[in-house]
């Protein structure tokens, strides 16, 4: 069967990798090209345009996208094509067409990511991609490993099994919410690190209040020191603009159906191109398979059409701009931060400064136990936010907005928790 033949077999649905999304996205931006980033962030008839791309429910406000976000609709639509083509001859269709294709997708992460095509491979979640490191390094009985109290629980759950298994040390250190410099995270992670330390792991940006770390300056020094640098971009990747040059890391791992609104269940890894051989795949691959960045992607049968359709999520972010994307998520931080400043018992634990943090932002409320709050939020005002630890007694509020979310949505939030604080 040609292409042209399985096009039409499937009644002349659009399967090509690379078409795109099109649609609102790519219309609304037409309208602001040429303006500053931070003008266009202001501009609410514009990104009015880009939630209409969005089939969200009206009567319900979602500030949690950093646990997932919905995806537009171009792009579900797209994993329904692939979907549709998957069920009509699974073992012909997925061998002989959908997955060739999807090399597209490998090719337009790595140019995201500034990354070779041969040092990106494609996951499940950022758990998948980082634990192929965790557990893929070569490590010894005394060996150490250093992270953050901030840093994901299944991550840190991954080294603790290294720690039962091999006999290796997990050193965690804390750091203050917000901190007073980025300097003090980096002296915080090397405070830790002795001749024994193997590794270290650090989020580019922490999950609990958003704060993103001195990666490059950490990564360096760990590389200097013959110390593999891991790191958690679970939270970053499509949210603000960057290449793996600007990490300087070893591995990287993100999960795109947060910040790309790529379909839920789709990650990417990347490991630099000398490191490849010395991490060991979750599962078997073949020995010849040493160099090549695809052993880590040998998981058996999976569902194609998820990674198939990351490629219309790509288009969808291209269509607004990094740039854009990023200026709108400082925005609409700052204004519910500002908001909530200086009323009396809200703790604000993200810093304001735009090097700190971008989208995700955190406080806490004096006396209001996190999760009563939390629920309370969704009870009376209908606003999903997520509750997070930051150390062994503190728990707060994580707010994570998204380019769908409105400003009167941002400022019934900031007024609903004024009002639990006066409560």
């Amino acid at each position: 069967m040609e292409r042209r033949s399985f096009v039409a077999a499937l009644g002349g649905l659009p399967l090509a990798l690379s078409a795109g999304a099109g649609g609102l996205a790519r219309e609304s931006s037409k309208s602001v090209v040429g303006l500053p980033a931070e003008q266009v962030a202001q501009d609410e008839e514009y990104w009015l345009g880009i939630r209409r791309a969005f089939g969200l429910d009206a009567n319900h406000i979602n500030l949690n996208s950093g646990s997932v976000s919905p995806a537009p609709r171009t792009v579900h639509e797209a994993m329904d094509r692939y979907w549709t083509a998957t069920n009509m001859s699974p073992s012909y269709l997925v061998d002989e067409f959908i997955n060739p294709g999807v090399e597209m997708v490998r090719r337009r992460l790595a140019a995201m990511l500034g990354c070779s095509t041969e040092e990106l491979a494609l996951t499940r979640n950022t758990s998948e991609s980082l634990q192929i490191a965790q557990m893929g390094l070569t490590l010894e009985r005394g060996d150490e490993v250093v992270s953050t109290t901030q840093d994901y629980s299944r991550m840190i759950t991954a080294w603790r099994q290294r720690e039962r298994r091999d006999g290796i040390v997990l050193k965690l250190v804390g750091f203050p919410t917000p901190p007073p410099s980025l300097d003090l995270l980096y002296d915080q992670v090397f405070s830790a690190v002795t001749s024994r330390t193997k590794a270290i792991l650090i989020s580019h940006m922490t999950y609990t209040t958003g704060q993103i770390f001195p990666v490059r300056k950490i990564c360096e020094e760990a590389r200097r020191r013959g110390i593999v640098s891991i790191v958690d971009g679970a939270h970053t990747f499509a949210h603000f603009p960057f290449t793996v040059a600007d990490l300087g890391c070893d591995v990287f791992g993100s999960s795109l159906h947060k910040w790309l609104c790529a379909p839920i269940g789709t990650g990417l890894l990347y490991v630099r191109r000398e490191v490849i051989p010395t991490l060991w795949p979750l599962m078997a691959a073949g020995e010849g398979m040493r160099d090549d960045i695809r052993k880590f992607e040998e998981i058996g049968t999976h569902p194609i059409a998820l990674r198939a359709a990351i490629s219309d999520a790509i288009t969808f972010h291209e269509e607004i701009g990094g740039e854009r994307k990023a200026a709108r998520l400082q925005f609409l931080r700052a204004r519910w931060m500002r908001a909530l400043a200086d009323v009396p018992g809200v703790r604000l634990l993200t810093n304001l400064d735009p090097a700190h943090a971008c989208a995700i932002g955190s406080l806490a409320l004096e006396g209001v136990d996190a999760r009563e709050a939390v629920d309370k939020l969704q009870q009376r005002w209908g606003i999903h936010v997520r509750r997070r630890r930051v150390g062994k007694e503190q728990e707060c509020i994580r707010v994570a907005p998204n380019i769908f979310t409105k400003l009167d949505e941002i400022d019934l939030f900031a007024e609903a928790i004024r009002t639990l604080a006066k409560q």
